[in-house]
Order: structure tokens, then C-alpha cells, then sequence
């Protein structure tokens, strides 16, 4: 039987003659105590007679070496109430209706893959349309900030969670679905063309690898972009692969890895010279809990990108006279995962048709330090 009750002195406590669990409050954090109590000598007798010369010895517990240890007892009992820390079912229930801010799913493409995809603001605006692209291993909610910001301003914006990320679908491997660039190209090009968008659009990309694959996107469908702006995203050939994407290419350890489920929280802070807060953690997080599927989905693009090859092609394509859409880079100086002198080295491979815009404060994901200067940015840019 559980009880949730506040704790009392042990000489007021009442105490049935069997197990009993009381929850037990402290600053809002729930823990769980068990406290055991001995059985009456009567009972005792009914299933051991010598169990009344040794009342104070516990009897022996096949399942002691799970119970009896605190850590995995709180792990597989559940309270009537959720906790912040515990099981995975207690986080799952606390925060599975968080993140979804300005979403909906759109089904799209000849396997009918099912993306989520924020939205804001009326598609018949003037001012046009603004695609968010985000990067590996986070999502969309990266972008809520900005694009509630921009739509105030007259645009209509887009951020769809790529597919094996966020809420969209994550077809495993094999079945529908392989996680290569040119599946990634196609299935944005299915969704632009579901949705009805109307091109030219303004093309905002931020991240590593599916963020890579948004501008090798770009390169191959320049005349249905605008205007495009670059947020922390590796853009020369020298630009540094972050530890998670290697380790996610050994073999074994790659499985391991792939299955944490703060994998994505924990990359976002190793970048920023912040920590989330919980709100914002349980949103990355959410996926993860979720299932294996976000993870495994990491998995295999992580090994099936070559970071060479698409970064030769972002760097050269994006600085040669070829490329004539304006673009903007607007980017974290705090980036541990990123440095400056990536932004100031693709800047001189065209300073004229490149802008550099630092954003002093933010790291990695600059729409989620400072979402107030990537606005005043792109407000600026894209008038």
C-alpha cells in the first residue's frame, strides 16, 4: 500500500504490521522510504515457528538484491504523484505534452513519413516565407523563440523537425527510410511541395550534419531561395567533427552511445556557455525517452554522412561567384563546439556577398541563448 503523507515523528506514526511506503516531500523533490515493520509473532507462526526466537532478523528476500538497494527501489516503484527524478515512466509522464509549441504533423512523400512542423504566421504575407532547418542531435523547439518574433513582423515561418528527429517520424533503417543526404533532400522536397510553400523562401540553418545537409540542399535548389542565413553551422573543410558524431561512428560503443537520453540536452550545453533550464531540458530529452528510435535514427546518419565531401561542397559552393543569394552568418562567439575563426575563414571566401554578424554571449545555438539578437539579426537581413 502507498501512502502519501508528510513524515512524522516515528513515535506518532501508526504502523500497519506489514511493508508500507510513505512518500515524503523535501523542496518539492519526492523520494520514497520503506519503512518495514515487524510482523506480529502470530503471523509469523503460521509460516515459520522459528521465526519467533529471532523476531529482529529479516527474513531472507530472493528479489534483497533489487529491493534492498535504494537507487533501484525508487527506480521500480511508482508514486501516485510524478517525480522529478526517478523511472522512466515518471519523467515520460511529467513532461510528455511539452515542446509542441505552433506544431502540427504533416504527412508527405510516396512513404507517407509524418513530420512535425512549427508554424507561424499567415503563408499569404507579403514579406514571404522563412524555412528553419535545424541541426543534429536537437530540434525545431530550438526555434520557437524566433519564429513567434518573426511572425509578429509580417513573415510566415516554417521548422519542421527533420525526419529521425524531434516528433517526426523515425522509419528505421532500411524500411522506408536509410538517413542518407540525398533521402534527406528528397523528403524536404516532398514536404515544401505537400504544404503548398511558395518559393523563393528565406532559408535559416543552424547545426551539425542534418544543419550540413540544409545547405548542400540550398546549393542544389538555389533558385528557390531568397536570402539565406547561417546560424553555428560547420562551414569549412576545417571545421572540427564534435565527439558525440565520432563516437557515434565506432562500432559497438556507437550503439551504446546513440541510446542516452540526455544525449541531446548534454551536446546543447557542452556548446553553450549556459545550462538549459529544466523546462527546456525535458524537451530535448522527450525523444529520447521516448524510444530508441531518435537515437538509432542519430545513429545512422552519423555514420552514413562523409564530413569531408559535404563540407568541401558547402565551403566551395556557398563562396563561389555561382552562389549569388545574399548570406548572412550570424554566429555564437561562446561556440565550444565551433570556433570563430570557421565563420571568419568562410566570410573571406566571398567577403561580398557574406555578412558577419558575431553574437557576443551565445554559444552553439544561438535561437536559444540569445534569441533576442539572432531577431534583431535577421529582421535586419531579411527586410
Amino acid at each position: 500500500m502507498v501512502l502519501a503523507a508528510p513524515l512524522l515523528p516515528s513515535s506518532s506514526l501508526s504502523l500497519p504490521t506489514r511493508t508500507t511506503q510513505v512518500l515524503v516531500d523535501f523542496s518539492n523533490r519526492t523520494t520514497a522510504t520503506t519503512i518495514r515493520t515487524r510482523i506480529s509473532s502470530s503471523n509469523r507462526s503460521l509460516t515459520n515457528p522459528k521465526d519467533d526466537d529471532d523476531d529482529a532478523t529479516p527474513g531472507f528476500n530472493p528479489f534483497g538484491f533489487v529491493t534492498d538497494n535504494p537507487s533501484s527501489r525508487a527506480a521500480i516503484q511508482l508514486p501516485q504523484v510524478p517525480a522529478e527524478d526517478g523511472n522512466v515512466g515518471q519523467m515520460l509522464y511529467r513532461i510528455e505534452d511539452k515542446g509542441r509549441e505552433f506544431g502540427k504533423y504533416v504527412v508527405a512523400g510516396r512513404e507517407r513519413l509524418r513530420w512535425f512542423v512549427r508554424e507561424t504566421g499567415s503563408p499569404d504575407t507579403r514579406r514571404g516565407t522563412i524555412l528553419f532547418l535545424h541541426g543534429a542531435p536537437t530540434q525545431s523547439f530550438s526555434y520557437r523563440v524566433v519564429m513567434s518574433q518573426m511572425s509578429d513582423s509580417g513573415f510566415h515561418c516554417l521548422a519542421p523537425d527533420w525526419i529521425g528527429f524531434g516528433f517526426s517520424d523515425m522509419p528505421q533503417p532500411g524500411y522506408g527510410f536509410d538517413y542518407t543526404e540525398k533521402e534527406f533532400h528528397e523528403a524536404l522536397d516532398d514536404l515544401l511541395e505537400e504544404m503548398k510553400v511558395k518559393t523563393p523562401v528565406f532559408l535559416v540553418v543552424q547545426g551539425f550534419l542534418v544543419g550540413s545537409y540544409g545547405l548542400t540542399w540550398a546549393l542544389k535548389n538555389a533558385s528557390k531561395i531568397s536570402k539565406l542565413a547561417i546560424l553555428n553551422t560547420p562551414l569549412t573543410v576545417s571545421s572540427p567533427v564534435p565527439g558525440l558524431l565520432k563516437q557515434l561512428r565506432i562500432p559497438l560503443f556507437g550503439e551504446f552511445t546513440c541510446q542516452n537520453a540526455i544525449i541531446a540536452e548534454r551536446f546543447i550545453e557542452a556548446g553553450s556557455p549556459y545550462v538549459l533550464k529544466s523546462e527546456k531540458a525535458d524537451v530535448y530529452r522527450l525523444p529520447y525517452l521516448r524510444s530508441g528510435g531518435p537515437g538509432f535514427a542519430l545513429l545512422e546518419a552519423a555514420r552514413k554522412i562523409n564530413f569531408n565531401n559535404v563540407l568541401s561542397e558547402v565551403a566551395s559552393g556557398l563562396t563561389s561567384k555561382s552562389w549569388d543569394k545574399p548570406i548572412l552568418v550570424a554566429w555564437g562567439m561562446a561556440d565550444k563546439h565551433l570556433p570563430q575563426s570557421v565563420a571568419e575563414e568562410f566570410r573571406k571566401g566571398n567577403p561580398g556577398n557574406i555578412k558577419l554578424k558575431l553574437i557576443e554571449g551565445a554559444g552553439h545555438m544561438p535561437q536559444e541563448d540569445w534569441p533576442e539578437k539572432i531577431i534583431e539579426a535577421l529582421r535586419q537581413f531579411f527586410y
